[in-house]
């Protein structure tokens, strides 16, 4: 039996229906179909297609486990799970997509797909669960969007092509054995949002070389282009482990610094950098809403009408979101003559 065909009606697909099918190549299920049972199509080691309709909600734990012939996937947007150990061991998927309203990724739902190279997590995910990419040694790229809550345990554990990584702002914590074992890795970079790091999260990372905070490096840039240098002198007083190479900060890795109670210190100076860079934020946000306003007046006072447009400046895109952010200064150009 090398190709399956499905009548059009049918709605469920129960445990184990085709489990261990070795000859099966090829499975089309009906659009009608709304849930597939677990392990139904387990260890079918020829199949090397599966064509999941659009209908389809819920496929329940190990339903391709060991396809090992199986190269690509796609999930349909009615899915909102990837049950435990989906595609476990499907050693030459490469392709992977999965749509937004995908909600989660459960254990081992992709552990030891040697073969895969690349996986984008859409926004609407907010949970990768313990091992969910074990072993997926070829993995390269890995993009974890805004949104994304929590890495469990392991969950890239022992993914040694991974070579970067950026942990969006919504994840507050990276578990232990997160990215243990991830042989390739160089550099990481962390948002605001990170509050815990465990103290085995990233062991026998041998090549990592940095920890990076993109969005405080762009601040500090932006704000020295400003032509608010002091800044920097001031930064350089309280960095300690933080270093500085420009506007670039980072924290060099030597021996774990970040990992365990050494990242509650180091958060503190990161936090203490924060502060300094939105004090100058503001101040320069504050000089140019004076000269705005100053420039209005005159427009306003003028007794030869004058074009509004030539006294029109734009704020900063950093400085105007720290002023909505920490002042909750409502930005208007018909009153401020500011972009």
């Amino acid at each position: 039996m090398r190709e399956v065909v499905l009548n059009e009606g049918l709605q469920t697909i129960g445990e184990m229906v085709f489990y261990d099918c070795i000859k099966l190549e090829h499975i089309n299920l009906p659009s009608t179909l709304l849930e597939i049972g677990e392990s139904a199509f387990c260890s079918c080691s020829s199949l090397r297609e599966a064509v999941l309709s659009e209908s389809l909600k819920t496929m329940e734990d190990a339903v391709f486990a060991s396809c090992t012939s199986l190269e690509r996937i796609i999930f349909p947007s009615t899915m909102t799970e990837i049950s435990e150990r989906t595609l476990f061991n499907c050693t030459r998927l490469r392709d992977v997509e999965l749509h937004e309203g995908i909600q989660k990724i459960e254990e081992d739902a992709f552990s030891r797909c040697q073969s895969l190279e690349r996986i984008s997590i859409p926004f609407t995910v907010t949970e990768i669960s313990h091992a969910a990419f074990y072993k997926c040694s070829s993995l390269k790229e890995v993009v974890l969007n805004k949104g994304l809550e929590k890495i469990g345990k392991g969950a890239f554990d022992s993914c040694t092509s991974l070579e970067s990584i950026t942990i969006p702002s919504t994840v507050t914590e990276i578990d232990s054995d997160t990215f243990k074992d991830c042989q390739g890795l160089r550099v990481v970079e962390l948002h605001e949002g990170i509050q815990k790091i465990a103290w085995n999260a990233f062991e026998e990372c041998v090549t990592l070389e940095r920890f990076k905070f993109p969005n405080l490096s762009t601040r500090l840039d932006t704000i020295t282009r400003a032509g608010q240098r002091e800044v920097e002198d001031r930064i350089d007083d309280i960095r300690r482990s933080v270093e500085r190479r420009g506007s670039e900060l980072f924290i060099p890795e030597r021996g774990y610094v970040v990992q365990g109670s050494n990242w509650v210190g180091k958060k503190r100076i990161l936090g203490r950098i924060d502060r300094l860079i939105t004090y100058y934020e503001l101040k320069e946000a504050t000089t140019l809403l004076e000269l705005a306003m100053w420039k209005s007046k005159i427009n306003q006072e003028s007794t030869n009408p004058i074009n509004r447009d030539v006294y029109r400046i734009d704020i900063p895109g950093p400085v105007k979101h720290t002023i909505l952010q920490y002042l909750n200064f409502r930005i208007s150009g018909d009153s401020f003559l500011v972009g």
